[in-house]
């Protein structure tokens, strides 16, 4: 994904320039913190894409960390996979936007509905379906999560979460895994310098507008918060 609104744009256009930490060093850090840190939050980019992911996440346990992951949900079986070995303690989900506006959101297309072409899927919603499975996966799971959406005046309306929550209210009924989601946070938009597209018309919503958009989950979640709210 290429969301045009990330504050990590480095890890995006130049990824072979960007510092890289040696796992040697990663790990001698948390043995010096062990008796001040207690977990360890995997992020991204999208850390499912890493093929060492899981031996990573083993040798954080080994050492008495516990894991969160923050992911985008476009790879459900390595979530699920995870998942079923019991390493990850807390999962955090990105929810982009509403379906007929994800592929804009997220830098795919540039206009709603265009075709999609990413990671060898074509557009006919299969990154949808993918993150569908994930939600599912999570609603399914025992472990504790968090669905977000950072939200962006500019790319996202109220008509994203009405469909965000009727798409994830068609799944909960779908897999018979409960009534509602558990949590599910609104990050309000902060500008960077970092971000990935300067040149975008983009802002941040109010407090009242965020509350506003809130009241639409709310029949769908248990708890709606807001974050980046002073």
């Amino acid at each position: 994904m290429r969301c045009p609104y990330c504050h990590n744009s480095e890890l995006v256009l130049n990824p072979p320039a960007y510092m890289r930490i040696p796992e040697e060093e990663v790990f001698a850090h948390l043995k010096k913190r062990s008796n001040v840190l207690t977990g360890l939050c995997i992020t991204g980019g999208e850390p499912t894409l890493q093929p060492d992911l899981r031996d990573f996440i083993i040798k954080v346990r080994q050492l008495g960390y516990k894991v969160k992951l923050d992911t985008n949900g476009l790879k459900p079986d390595t979530l699920k996979s995870l998942l079923d070995e019991g390493l990850l303690d807390y999962v955090a989900m990105d929810i982009k936007a509403g379906r007929e506006n994800y592929g804009r959101t997220t830098g795919l297309v540039s206009e709603p509905n265009e075709a999609v072409e990413t990671a060898g899927h074509s557009a006919d919603n299969g990154y949808i379906d993918r993150i569908s499975e994930s939600v599912r996966i999570l609603t399914g799971s025992d472990i504790d999560y968090e669905f977000r959406t950072t939200v962006v005046k500019g790319l996202h309306t109220a008509d994203d979460f009405t469909d965000i929550r009727d798409w994830l209210a068609e799944i909960i009924d779908e897999s018979g895994n409960g009534s509602r989601v558990r949590h599910y946070y609104l990050q309000s938009y902060v500008y960077r310098d970092t971000v990935l597209d300067k040149s975008g018309d983009y802002d941040s919503f109010t407090k009242e507008e965020l509350e506003n958009l809130a009241g639409i989950l709310e029949p769908i979640a248990e708890k709606v918060m807001l974050r980046g709210i002073e």
